[in-house]
């Protein structure tokens, strides 16, 4: 059984930044990061697992309110006059665009990218921003190079990013855009964290996200099934970013307030206040998911974390009543794959769905196939882990979810979709 590869649309038009713009907007095709590899369905599976756990490390050991670690998806587009090619990790939990520049090689810190690095030197568009520019304050760790320009410096989970900032022509499918964005010029960053990209493209809500530049208010995104076996052959997943982000007929809509986080932070908070598995509500009080006045706690939606971690004070009241709902069906998991509850795929049937409640009433049913898997032909695991601190709701749980991000309202809506219809 194998994950599908996943492609993503992005399409979005914006006046104030856009130098081109078609009426359909920008496209971008996103593959997903294990598409290159030859894992099985159950590798791959560990990855997520391990790649959740990763990020959620790096959000609880890092001060920065960027914590980018490891992510799901990687975009090919041209950058430059003439252009030249690249690729970036997508990540809606952080903000500034960067890719790796030719000048990297002259530090001896270049980490190991599929294409060419960026030659700013060679394109006719790109220019350097001032230290005391607008753009250059914008970004949170900044600070004046010798010759006046504007030296960035990045600090995430996997490592550092330093360079400096300019702005650039940005080519996607169909239309194309100028950005404020990084040339990388030292990376101190964890082996494969990059996985081969030349940099990444923040989606978070700080000013130089590719959302904010683009002067966008809203955007959505739905993830087909992670397994083929689920979803139709060589069906794509879809984010859309401006007018074209809306939520279609068809299935009823939910929506929620985005819950305020802490200032500069680019995630988007949610409030979860309970789960029921089955038929029964969870006695998990509320205050086990609230975000503090300190900042800690909360709960997060992220698409760039593969799978939900729930803090253990909801883990754990979860997993004692999976397991006496699922009770004789459970099964030893597999040696050394991490995996904690369950089943022989023949019993995955009696594995009930579950909701997350948040508050104003919105209810988001998960059918066991957004948190249940099969790892091989006889065993099938919940993919969901424990943690502390914060919770983070990953994208296998928004399989066949259309999720509307509407800055403007500062609501999240959401409805069961068929993803690949989109």
């Amino acid at each position: 059984m194998e994950i599908s590869l996943v492609f993503i649309v992005l399409v979005l038009c914006s006046s104030a930044t856009l130098a081109t713009c078609s009426t359909a907007g920008f496209r971008m095709e996103l593959t997903h990061v294990d598409a290159k590899g030859s894992y099985t369905a159950a590798e791959r599976v560990q990855r997520a697992m391990a790649s959740t756990r990763q990020r959620l490390a790096s959000i609880a050991d890092v001060s920065a309110p960027v914590h980018w670690n490891t992510t799901q998806y990687i975009a090919e587009y041209l950058i430059g006059t003439p252009p030249q090619r690249a690729e970036a990790l997508i990540d809606t939990g952080s903000d500034l665009i960067w890719t790796q520049c030719s000048t990297c090689s002259l530090h001896g810190s270049c980490v190991k990218q599929g294409l060419p690095f960026y030659n700013a030197s060679k394109s006719d568009s790109f220019h350097p921003v001032s230290c005391n520019d607008t753009l250059c304050l914008a970004n949170q760790e900044h600070t004046c190079a010798k010759d006046g320009s504007c030296a960035f410096g990045a600090f995430y989970g996997a490592g550092d990013a330093r360079g400096s900032i300019g702005t650039e022509v940005f080519t996607f499918e169909n239309g194309s855009a100028t950005l404020t964005f990084g040339c990388a010029k030292t990376l101190l960053i964890s082996p494969g964290a990059l996985d081969g990209a030349s940099g990444l493209i923040g989606l978070g809500r700080g000013p130089l996200s590719l959302v904010s530049q683009t002067g966008a208010t809203k955007f959505s995104y739905c993830h087909t099934p992670y397994l083929r076996s689920n979803t139709t052959a060589g069906a794509s997943s879809h984010l859309f970013v401006g007018a074209s982000a809306s939520l279609s007929g068809g299935s009823p809509v939910m929506s929620m307030p985005f819950v305020e986080g802490p200032k500069h932070y680019p995630f988007y908070y949610v409030p979860l206040v309970g789960i029921t598995v089955g038929h029964t509500r969870l006695s998990i009080p509320p205050s086990v998911f609230a975000l503090k006045k300190n900042g800690d706690g909360g709960v997060l939606i992220d698409s760039g974390n593969p799978t939900t971690a729930l803090v253990n004070e909801a883990y754990w009241p979860l997993r004692k009543e999976l397991g006496r709902q699922l009770n004789g069906s459970l099964v030893p998991p597999p040696a050394g794959n991490g995996m904690d509850l369950c089943v022989a795929v023949a019993q995955e049937k009696t594995v009930p769905s579950m909701v997350f409640h948040f508050s104003g009433g919105a209810d988001m049913v998960l059918p066991r196939e957004n948190y249940w898997v099969p790892l091989d032909n006889s065993t099938s695991c919940m993919v969901m882990d424990n943690t502390t601190g914060l919770s983070i709701i990953g994208n296998f749980q928004m399989q066949n979810k259309h999720l509307l991000y509407d800055l403007a309202k500062d609501e999240l809506s959401f409805q069961t979709a068929d993803c690949s219809s989109l």
